[in-house]
């Protein structure tokens, strides 16, 4: 586990990219450029082989020079293929959010001082009535859309999952995974301090994506 705001956060390798990261999603990378080489040689040497992933504000992945969020996540390598000439296929899995203090020098690759952020409490507790809401209109997006493309749905439980008891939090990233969203609402969702902002963020993410949807058809 990495210290929670106010202890003193730690250095953490970084990999600053072009889509948020949610906790709970899975991360496939291919790697070549020398700089993230070198970043996955030190966290596969080391006893904790995780890093930092965060969205670029401005610029590409590629190169340098790119601007980026103070807020990410954990990204922890679950399997490296090396595919010789410093390149590497990786498959991670991403774990808790965490909050950039200060970037650090690139040498070589990016870095950050950094915290774990769990979900702050909030002002109210999320309800199963109001989690029950937001999984009802992500359900309806999706039914929407396989309609229009004439496929037939799973069954809910399959195409929604299974929550977590008892974590709000966590089944709202994982609905929120579900819906295709562009990166400004997964960033909202991701840097939503509470549960109960985060499910804000979810359900006018879902409205944008409806609304969207209905303007395509109805062109």
């Amino acid at each position: 586990m990495l210290p929670v705001e106010p202890d003193e956060p730690v250095e953490l390798a970084m990999f600053p990219l072009e889509s948020v990261l949610l906790p709970g999603d899975d991360l496939p990378l291919r790697i070549f450029e020398p700089r993230y080489t070198a970043l996955v040689r030190d966290c596969l040497d080391s006893d904790d082989p995780r890093f930092g992933v965060v969205l670029i504000s401005r610029g590409r992945e590629v190169g340098g020079g790119e601007g980026r969020c103070e807020v990410g996540a954990l990204a922890k390598i679950a399997e490296c293929i090396d595919a010789g000439a410093g390149r590497y296929v990786l498959s991670c899995r991403v774990g808790e959010r965490i909050r950039v203090r200060d970037w650090l020098p690139d040498d070589p690759y990016p870095r950050a001082a950094v915290w774990a952020w769990p979900d702050e409490r909030g002002t109210s507790p999320v309800t199963g009535a109001q989690l029950r809401d937001v999984e009802d209109r992500v359900l309806a997006l999706f039914e929407r859309i396989a309609d229009v493309r004439g496929v037939e749905l799973p069954p809910r439980e399959v195409l929604l999952g299974e929550p977590p008891p008892g974590d709000a939090g966590k089944w709202l990233y994982a609905l929120a995974s579900r819906v295709p969203m562009g990166p400004a609402d997964r960033y909202a969702v991701l840097a939503a301090p509470s549960a109960a902002d985060r499910l804000v963020a979810l359900l006018e993410a879902v409205d944008s994506v409806t609304a969207m949807v209905e303007f395509e058809l109805s062109d």
